[in-house]
């Protein structure tokens, strides 16, 4: 008898393990920040990513550790049935941020409010020759594929059409964007070993050195003040300004990173772990 339930409680689990697969994954980092003039700072993250998958089914969460509490970052769920996929936001983030916030790429955001940021998307995937025509619940049809090396998107929306396009060129990859009759290109390139890009935006970077330890120069390109738009926020001035940064992996699986930048003179010095 004792066997018979042993052999169940095997087989059970043998089941469970079967019908669903989770990892985990996460990240952790410590920073100091001398802020040039102003007052250092420490600033520490945490990490903790929980995947779930089931046959066509899959569910994320991710976690932030710091803090008194854990909180809650996002929870997605995905499903594929043949051609169409619902895909599901689960969790309200804080998606408020203040006036002259930077959006990451030298430009300062409008003041935005905090609103309901759940949201259930079903879209439908037909291949149709060389592309493929989607469409979702919000009524946006996109139409992609890859013709002759060139990869080209173009979504109708309502408001303005968008289009991307982007191909690999004598070595150079080139992308292009229309988004609403407004349009911007970025280039990449390798020479001699060093790996150089440019934007629109005036926006130039350039890495050195080997995987696991290289040396990143970028200079930010001056914004001019943005008035608000049907689908854009409006973007404050920002003065242009250049950072350097040195990073460095080391066989304990750490990564080191020092980061200056001429906006604040400001010295960041970074030591993270990704698992």
């Amino acid at each position: 008898m004792k066997k018979l339930i042993a052999l169940f409680a095997v087989t059970t689990l043998a089941s469970t393990s079967a019908i669903a697969s989770i990892a985990l994954s996460g990240a952790a980092s410590v920073s100091y920040d001398d802020n040039g003039s102003a007052a250092s700072a420490v600033t520490s993250t945490a990490d903790l990513t929980v995947t779930g998958t089931a046959g066509g089914t899959t569910v994320a969460a991710s976690f932030s550790l710091e803090g008194a509490t854990i909180a809650t970052d996002s929870v997605t769920m995905t499903s594929a049935i043949g051609p169409i996929t619902v895909s599901a936001d689960l969790h309200d983030e804080d998606s408020s941020a203040a006036a002259g916030t930077d959006d990451g790429d030298g430009d300062k955001i409008a003041a935005t409010a905090e609103g309901d940021d759940t949201s259930v998307t079903v879209s439908l995937a037909a291949p149709v020759g060389d592309a493929t025509i989607a469409l979702d619940n919000s009524g946006d049809i996109t139409v992609s594929g890859t013709f002759s090396g060139v990869t080209i998107s173009h979504t109708i929306q309502d408001g303005s059409d968008s289009t991307t396009g982007s191909a690999s060129i004598a070595g150079m990859d080139v992308s292009l964007t229309n988004d609403g009759g407004t349009s911007s290109w970025s280039i990449g390139t390798t020479v001699s070993g060093v790996a150089l890009t440019l934007d629109s935006d005036n926006d130039i970077s350039a890495t050195f050195g080997l995987a696991g330890n290289t040396m990143t120069v970028s200079h930010v390109g001056a914004r001019a003040e943005v008035a608000t738009t049907a689908t854009n926020y409006s973007t404050e001035a920002a003065a242009a300004y250049t950072t350097v940064a040195i990073s460095r992996s080391l066989t304990s699986g750490a990564t080191l990173a020092a980061t200056y930048s001429t906006s604040d003179d400001s010295l960041t010095l970074k030591a993270s772990v990704a698992f």
